[in-house]
């Protein structure tokens, strides 16, 4: 039976990715920092499939906790099949308005922890002759929206990269760039999403099911849906100018002042309706 182990297992993309491979009878690693959270999900999946699972609290901003995690996908006695670096996080504010230390210990969660469990799962599936990873980027990598962006961008250019190292070897490697999905990741952030319209949300089941298919296939870059596709094309070759006037870190304060405008509206609305009108009909 393959196992998996993915980090930030608890929440969003990761917990999606947590009971989709269950369910397929995949033994599983969680990890997250939350030990409480973990225990929880681990129970709840358990009472559905019958699949062995692992619970590995961690915080991978934390070097000796992030190690600990590496070197349970060296295990020879218990391998791991399928890494998924998924654990993320974003940070509310433009570069000047966050703290520094906020800042680096967010890049150590989404890049060196990416590189430290990426180059021990790789060294030790290559062995084997066989293994996948799956690294959780985004499309955001290819806009300027701030430091979180250019880490997301790294983690698609070093995923590419380690996908033509690894050819060859029975290994692969993909980036999952999504765009907006349905999770706790911005409402974890504070951050308001309310002037996004529905069509461009997509659904976490959706998004990690053509991960995995796309991962089965060796696929290298996985970006689920046509429109999203297209705007990861259209971002790549517009000209940089564009990409900086349209995605800057201002791009979250022009969202908000939507949201606000749109919740303005909605009031003035309740203000103007009819003298017949009861408040329930509203």
């Amino acid at each position: 039976m393959a196992r998996a182990l993915v980090t930030g297992s608890t929440t969003g993309l990761g917990l999606e990715f947590a009971w989709q491979l269950a369910g397929t009878g995949h033994d599983l690693v969680l990890v997250s920092r939350d030990e409480e959270r973990l225990q929880t999900v681990a129970e709840q999946i358990r009472d559905v499939h019958e699949v062995e699972i692992e619970v590995l609290p961690a915080d991978l901003s934390d070097r000796t906790r992030l190690d600990k995690v590496a070197t349970r996908l060296t295990d020879p006695v218990a391998p791991v099949d399928l890494l998924v670096n998924n654990a993320g996080y974003g940070l509310r504010g433009g570069f000047l308005e966050v703290g520094i230390a906020d800042h680096e210990k967010q890049l150590d969660t989404l890049m060196r922890a990416v590189l430290v469990l990426s180059h021990a799962a790789s060294c030790s599936m290559v062995q084997r002759r066989r293994g996948a990873i799956i690294n959780v980027s985004s499309l955001a990598g290819y806009t300027t929206a701030g430091p979180y962006a250019a880490s997301k961008s790294w983690v698609t250019v070093f995923t590419e990269s380690l996908a033509m190292e690894l050819q060859g070897t029975g290994v692969t490697a993909t980036a999952l760039l999504p765009g907006f999905v349905q999770t706790e990741f911005h409402e974890r952030a504070a951050m308001n999403m309310e002037g996004l319209p529905r069509v461009t949300w997509l659904k976490a089941p959706y998004v990690v099911e053509q991960a995995l298919k796309d991962a089965a296939k060796g696929t290298v870059l996985s970006i689920p849906s046509v429109k999203y596709r297209t705007a990861g094309e259209v971002s790549r070759i517009a000209p940089r100018p564009v990409v900086r006037a349209l995605t800057s870190p201002n791009w979250y304060h022009r969202m908000r002042q939507r949201a606000v405008l749109k919740a303005r509206r909605r009031a003035s609305r309740k203000t103007l309706r009819a003298p017949w009108q009861r408040e329930d009909e509203e």
